[in-house]
């Protein structure tokens, strides 16, 4: 008997370990180059997000929290270099009609999250977490199957052309690296919305009420990276231990290309911890803010304006992922990946 009720209290301890190692709090940085390591706390993750100009002259109509592709890449060209798709990405390789000036468009979205992590960086297994178990475990709303690089969708349409590497195929040329086919149900109101959208539209082109994407996830090692070009991106000098990465390369609409990336270095002040440089980058395409006004036109739409939801300040936003809006979604996905590097050091 003393030994079952031994178990059930290892058990729980072992619970409310897990439970506080992932209590990660976010705090709202104005601006990446305030960040300084010897200022990371631990259970503290330095955020920020403000990549458009604060009148929105340099952001999407009615969304300045984006950024302009091409003021993007002139303002951030490190920036451009890593979290593009690859460095010499444009976003100008759209298929069909070039009348519309819009249609090669595209607005970033870029938060970046930094935090610590209480273990050296020599101590940390990156290549395990090169798995769809991760991937789950950084948002259990989307669904995830491996796949092959044989599978990858033909790069033939508008929201995938000039998707594809020219340096190499994506799923191959990488030691570690797995290649992945998923699928997102928009949460909440959101499908209701989408279905009286596509009720209400003339075009035979309907509103898909779910994301599908496909993506390489995989880890570089110190030899991979260029150590002075990616702490320059990081603003922090210590040497880059590796870094995981996912490539979204196909979306079957919204977005033209997605990426996370997470950097691992030293702490300057103390080589046990491990700080961790964390980005989550999507290329939204212009043309869904064209359908501004064919949205506020309808009584019952005006809440589902792309660029209100997109951005979290719509009534129909609603759970943790995607449907939340990007700042939220970006949140609880560097706050969960801090909390699941944390929680793995027990293990």
């Amino acid at each position: 008997m003393w030994i079952r009720h031994a178990l059930v209290l290892f058990g729980m301890l072992g619970s409310i370990a897990a439970a506080n190692a992932q209590d990660f709090r976010i705090e709202e940085m104005a601006s990446p180059n305030a960040w300084t390591a010897d200022a990371l706390k631990p259970g503290i993750i330095e955020f920020n997000d403000r990549t458009g100009s604060a009148d929105g002259t340099a952001g999407a109509p009615g969304a300045p929290g984006l950024i302009a592709f091409a003021d993007w890449a002139r303002q951030s060209p490190v920036q451009k270099k890593f979290l593009s798709l690859f460095p010499a990405y444009t976003e100008t390789a759209k298929l069909g009609d070039k009348s519309d000036p819009g249609a090669d468009k595209l607005y970033m979205y870029v938060a970046q999250g930094r935090f610590l992590i209480d273990r050296a960086p020599e101590t940390i297994d990156l290549a395990r977490y090169v798995s769809l178990a991760f991937l789950q475990r950084m948002d259990p709303a989307v669904k995830h199957t491996l796949i092959g690089a044989a599978d990858i969708k033909p790069f033939r349409t508008d929201t995938s052309a000039g998707n594809d590497n020219p340096d190499r195929k994506w799923c191959t040329g990488r030691a570690t690296s797995i290649c992945i086919q998923s699928s997102y149900k928009f949460e909440g109101r959101i499908p209701i919305g989408i279905m009286l959208a596509n009720k209400l539209r003339d075009d035979a082109k309907k509103v898909a009420d779910h994301i599908d994407f496909q993506s390489e996830l995989s880890l570089l090692s110190p030899a991979d990276v260029d150590q002075a070009s990616l702490q320059q991106l990081t603003a922090l000098g210590t040497p880059v231990r590796g870094a995981i990465e996912q490539n979204i390369f196909y979306v079957n609409q919204i977005m033209r290309f997605a990426k996370f990336f997470a950097v691992f270095q030293g702490d300057p002040a103390d080589p046990s911890k491990t700080v961790v440089t964390a980005y989550t980058a999507l290329a939204i395409e212009g043309t869904v803010f064209e359908k501004k006004k064919e949205y506020e036109n309808v009584p019952v739409l005006r809440n589902l304006v792309p660029d209100q939801v997109l951005m979290g300040r719509s009534s129909f936003n609603s759970g943790d992922s995607i449907s939340a809006g990007l700042p939220k979604y970006a949140r609880n996905e560097i706050k969960t990946v801090a909390g699941i590097l944390e929680h793995d050091k027990a293990k």
